[in-house]
């Protein structure tokens, strides 16, 4: 009891610890959601926007911010726009109490106005700068008109001055107010919403002017916050950009604060090129801008506390929380945490492809199983409901009239029933006929017999019909199924491979590009995309090479030095003109190369040969040799095989296992007509990695290796193609060797000699006395000595496909130079 007890309090332990880590999460989640919702929601930082507004000047005596941002607030927000009306009386209220009145006046004015003419107006957005700037306009003639009872031409050029920097300032609070307001945002800011967002702050720490804490001007200490802020950021041209536009309007706001433009400004740069060294070196950078600039325009007196506002700077940015500033970076392009977002974004995309294809590739899979189970149930259930069935059928026909049928059925079933079985089951074995063992008895059992025998043998016509077309049904299910799961695994691998995401090589890209013009080859552009052994996939850009092969001279043997394996040019695009640049593409050399020949004849010399003959390169390091023989001769033969090496080219690139894929082309052949057109298959599948090869025989003719003297025969036994049976493909696996030739050869050619009994041992003969290894001269030979051992007659289609394998010498040795690591 006590055992259970203390396996009873350990858990708990367990839970109450993680149970307070997640409300401490959950605490500061909350805390920011309130703080979020007090300022954002609740309209808090409009009311303390409008109060920084409302008391904000330009040239000393101009107000021109107070109508923009409650016009754009009263659009974008409507509910919001009492708390911003509030706060710019409030701010006015601290310059003047005329300043409050006429503000209050101008915007009840601007919401008349605008609401009965918002019936006339199509686009209030576009609408509204002008609305503004007018309305201001008229709002400080009439104002002149009052005070000053004449209008100067100084009065008209403030008052149109006035009354273009309300439009302007409208367009810019149209597009920053919603930064300030929306707690959703997208995640992606453009240029000019940037520079409308600074421009807004700038104008809002305008409305600080004046204020001072121990000496120490507020705005002073502000523009130079947000100056660090953007600098740690963005870099140095955001910085610099913020720098200027604060300084500019904060020289507008006060003429003496001129000099303050070109230190914002210097301060921005020399904090962006610092930015490597992180919250520091920006500092350091304003430290650097405030003496020089310090000294120059201003005398030593101040150059103290203009330090101490720079200090002060400082420690509020060195205060800034991580999280704050990695929130606002993520709305700047360019920035390493915008970077990382859409990356994010795009491995989001990735899976969710992924994951459909991943789903298809299931639902593929549930197909194939659903119809394997089918084959799979047990039938002997089935098989004895069907006897039952036949049986009930025969006994309608003949038992149910005949008089003896209480006796047979009701008193003798076992009997009756034992004996029509039997005479079912020889009947169906021996063509209609029973033995005489059963014909007496049976005779002797029933007075129906003969009539029983010809029931039978009718319905046994339509049993056997039904019992070959349920077994073809059987097979199109399995194959549909082995199909199916083909498809199934072809799309979960390319669901794997969207899934592997594709790694960044900056730093050895900068290496290799380094390596080779340290050697004194100039090149423009490195783009590594794989860097797998194996598997290297490397793209250069080269200036134009005029056709001298530099590529495959020099660059190729360097990048098989620096990575350790042989590379080679697989592809290479030259410049049209002289100034342009070369695209060269390098991949990995396989161990093995392959090299073919063909000889071809048709019958009678015709020119068109029931034999097709393939080369298939796949996307896997590996190589396919193949030749399909048409039924007969002609056209249609010609057609058939065609259409064969077409079929299984395509089902072989798109990665479907070779058996399978001979399967898929069977049905397709066999589905396609109701003609007895047959084709045959000789396919060879060799992995240039290891020069591993796999035999794939459909109807044809053996093929031959020849190592040295020896002669080794690849054979396999099965039916052509498109005859829709019980079809398997015998696979048979070989080790090739550098060297080795492989002959594969149409029917033409193994049974063409004439006179000849064995046709292994003549051709094993033929290959033996060959003196020369070159394929195609290898084919040539072949063809010549089976046409001439027929009296140069030519009665059926011939062809021979030859295939030497060959150890992959590059043409280029490695030149050496210094080692790149092939991973960080």
């Amino acid at each position: 009891m006590e055992k259970t007890h203390a396996s009873f309090i350990e858990p708990i332990g367990e839970v109450k610890l993680h149970k307070s880590k997640w409300d401490m999460n959950k605490s500061l989640k909350k805390f920011q959601t309130m703080l979020e919702s007090f300022f954002i929601k609740n309209g808090v930082l409009l009311l303390i926007v409008g109060f920084l507004l409302g008391r904000a000047l330009i040239l000393a005596k101009l107000t021109p911010f107070s109508l923009p941002f409650f016009a754009s607030v009263y659009l974008i927000k409507k509910d919001r726009a009492p708390l911003a009306l509030i706060g710019l009386i409030a701010g006015a209220t601290t310059l003047s109490l005329s300043n409050a009145a006429f503000t209050f006046v101008i915007t009840f004015s601007f919401l008349v106005i605008f609401r009965v003419s918002s019936k006339w107006i199509s686009n209030e957005m576009r609408a509204l700068p002008f609305f503004v700037g007018i309305i201001l306009g008229l709002g400080k003639l009439a104002e002149t008109f009052i005070f000053s009872k004449e209008l100067t031409l100084y009065d008209a050029m403030m008052i149109g001055v006035q009354a273009s920097l309300a439009f302007i300032l409208t367009l810019i609070f149209l597009q920053s107010i919603p930064l300030l307001t929306f707690n959703k945002r997208r995640q992606l800011l453009k240029t000019e919403e940037i520079v409308c967002l600074i421009i807004m702050l700038a104008s809002i720490m305008t409305g600080t002017i004046g204020w001072k804490v121990y000496d120490m001007s507020i705005e002073h200490i502000m523009s130079r916050y947000l100056v660090l802020i953007f600098s740690f950021i963005a870099g140095a041209t955001v910085g610099s950009t913020v720098g200027v536009v604060t300084g500019l309007i904060f020289s507008l706001a006060s003429v003496s604060s001129f000099y303050h433009m070109s230190l914002l400004a210097f301060s921005g740069v020399l904090g962006g090129l610092l930015k490597e060294g992180k919250k520091i070196g920006v500092s350091i950078g304003l430290f650097i801008a405030t003496l020089l600039i310090g000294m120059y325009g201003e005398g030593g007196g101040s150059l103290k506390l203009t330090l101490m506002e720079s200090a002060v700077a400082v420690l509020l940015f060195l205060l800034t929380p991580q999280i704050l500033t990695s929130r606002l970076a993520k709305y700047i392009p360019g920035t390493p945490e915008h970077t990382a977002e859409q990356q994010k974004y795009m491995r989001k995309m990735r899976d969710v492809t992924a994951q459909r294809v991943s789903q298809f590739s299931n639902v593929f899979q549930a197909l194939s199983k659903s119809f394997s189970q089918m084959d799979s149930e047990p039938f002997e259930d089935e098989s004895q409901r069907e006897l039952d069935f036949f049986m009930s059928y025969v006994t309608e026909k003949t038992c149910q009239t005949c008089f003896k049928k209480e006796q047979c059925w009701a008193k003798n079933f076992s009997k009756t029933y034992a004996y029509m079985e039997e005479i079912i089951h020889e009947m169906d074995q021996n063509n209609g006929n029973v033995s005489l063992r059963l014909g007496r008895e049976w005779e002797k059992h029933c007075s129906r017999s003969k009539k029983v025998y010809e029931t039978i043998g009718q319905e046994l016509t339509f049993y056997q019909a039904n019992q070959k077309l349920k077994k073809k049904v059987q097979e199109s299910r399995r194959l549909v199924a082995d199909q199916l799961m083909g498809v199934s695994e072809v799309m979960n691998n390319f669901a794997k491979e969207i899934q592997r995401e594709r790694e960044n090589y900056y730093k050895q890209e900068e290496q290799i590009m380094e390596a080779i013009q340290g050697f004194g080859i100039q090149i423009e552009n490195v783009e590594i995309y794989s860097l797998e052994p194996g598997n290297v996939d490397i793209e250069i850009s080269v200036p134009f090479c005029n056709g001298h092969g530099e590529c495959e001279k020099l660059i190729a043997p360097m990048l098989s030095d620096i990575l350790g394996e042989t590379i080679i040019v697989k592809k290479e695009e030259c410049a049209p003109y002289p100034n342009g640049f070369c695209h060269t593409v390098f991949r990995s050399s396989k161990a093995f190369t392959v090299e073919t020949g063909v000889a071809h004849a048709a019958k009678d010399g015709g020119l068109i040969s029931g034999d097709s003959h393939s080369t298939i390169e796949l996307g896997f390091g590996k190589m396919a040799l193949a030749i399909s023989d048409g039924m007969g001769n002609g056209e249609r033969a010609h057609y058939e095989s065609t259409e064969t090496l077409q079929l299984l080219q395509k089902i072989l690139q798109s990665g479907i296992e070779e058996t399978l894929a001979i399967k898929s082309v069977n049905s397709i052949l066999s589905l396609r007509t109701t003609d007895e057109i047959f084709s045959t298959l000789d396919l060879a599948m060799i992995d240039l990695k290891n020069a591993s090869a796999k035999f794939l025989k459909v109807g044809s003719t053996p093929s031959f290796i020849k190592r040295g003297k020896k002669i080794i025969k690849i054979q396999a036994s099965n039916l052509p193609m498109g005859i829709l049976q019980e079809f398997e493909v015998d696979v048979v696996s070989e080790q090739l060797k550098a060297g080795d030739l492989l002959i594969m050869m149409s029917d033409g050619v193994f049974e063409g000699p004439k006179h000849v009994e064995n046709y292994d041992l003549w051709m094993k003969r033929k290959l033996l006395e060959l003196e020369t290894d070159d394929p195609q001269e290898v084919a040539d030979l072949i063809l010549e000595e089976v046409i001439r051992s027929k009296s140069d007659i030519i009665d059926d289609d011939m062809t021979v496909m030859v295939a030497k394998i060959k150890h992959n010498t590059p043409k280029w040795a490695s030149i050496p130079i210094q080692k790149v690591k092939k991973r960080a």
